[in-house]
């Protein structure tokens, strides 16, 4: 029987999946809110669904697999906020949901690191907002509920290329500063293999094995364009949008144990390294 899979919020991270499970024979219903995007989309392989202006019931009536990446608002959980009693009422009728999360739910850890076990501290508002909805789902019974926390995503069209290429690259320094990544391509491993192995309840942590300063990562940019790398510019006095800003208000090391023993993965792209050598190359 076909499986299918509806994608609230079709984008990066969903579409890197849907070219994984499509050609297994996967129907994948991908929700935009762009009209404009449905070409591309059916270019992909995927059904598209205009929303939150259409009636997502007969999809859910369909669906085997739920992916939800559209983040929450304000006002909670998108999803929820429309279909959770749909939801609740075919907990039993589904055999996998992840939730695309944040490891921004840890909050700061002053450079140590974290695991799954690790208390929720978010000191951002996205954070927050990403607590709640995860709450949110989890309190559903019966749900086969699977959460994903996803480090800073990179990959084809969106990396630190594009920026050292035109000369708007910085080099923001702020003492004890790391971040985890992951790349879009490890991201849907992750969640293939959870869908091959559903576990209720579980929570993964989707990071590479090598967190670093984001300085590191343009400088290592700019070296393999051969273009000079960037100044130096110190955190205190640099000019940044409050939202940019906020992302350096947490620093943290993450732990990715559990996708390797429990899933089974082996990174694609273990560190920002490889991941950044391969894009150049053109073989992601």
């Amino acid at each position: 029987m076909t499986k299918t899979l509806i994608s609230f919020g079709h984008g990066y991270s969903a579409a890197a999946l849907a070219k994984l499970l499509i050609p297994q024979g996967w129907r994948v219903i991908g929700t935009t809110r762009k009209p404009e995007k449905f070409e591309s989309l059916r270019e992909a392989g995927v059904d598209p669904v205009l929303w939150p202006d259409t009636d997502m019931t007969p999809c859910l009536d369909q669906a085997s697999h739920i992916l939800i990446s559209a983040g929450p608002d304000a006002e909670g959980d998108p999803v929820l906020r429309l279909y959770r009693d749909q939801i609740a009422a075919r907990a039993d009728r589904f055999d996998w949901i992840g939730y695309l999360s944040t490891t921004g739910v840890y909050g700061d850890h002053q450079g140590g690191w974290v695991d799954e076990d690790t208390p929720l501290t978010p000191s951002t508002k996205r954070g927050q907002m990403r607590v709640a909805a995860e709450a949110e789902w989890g309190a559903i019974p019966g749900l086969p509920l699977h959460i994903f926390r996803l480090a800073g995503i990179y990959g084809p069209g969106r990396g630190p290329f594009a920026k050292v290429r035109n000369g708007t690259a910085r080099r923001i320094i702020k003492e004890n500063q790391v971040f985890s990544r992951i790349h879009v391509e490890d991201i849907a491993q992750v969640l293939a293999a959870s869908i091959q192995a559903p576990n209720p309840g579980a929570i993964y942590n989707l990071c590479d094995d090598d967190p670093a300063p984001p300085e590191d990562v343009i400088a290592l940019a700019a070296e393999l364009l051969d273009l000079p790398v960037p100044p130096a510019i110190p955190f205190e006095t640099a000019e940044m949008t409050p939202m940019a800003r906020s992302f350096y208000a947490e620093s943290k090391r993450v732990r990715n144990d559990r996708i390797k023993a429990e899933l089974g993965i082996h990174l694609k792209y273990a560190s920002y390294r490889d991941g950044l050598a391969a894009m150049l190359a053109g073989k992601t």
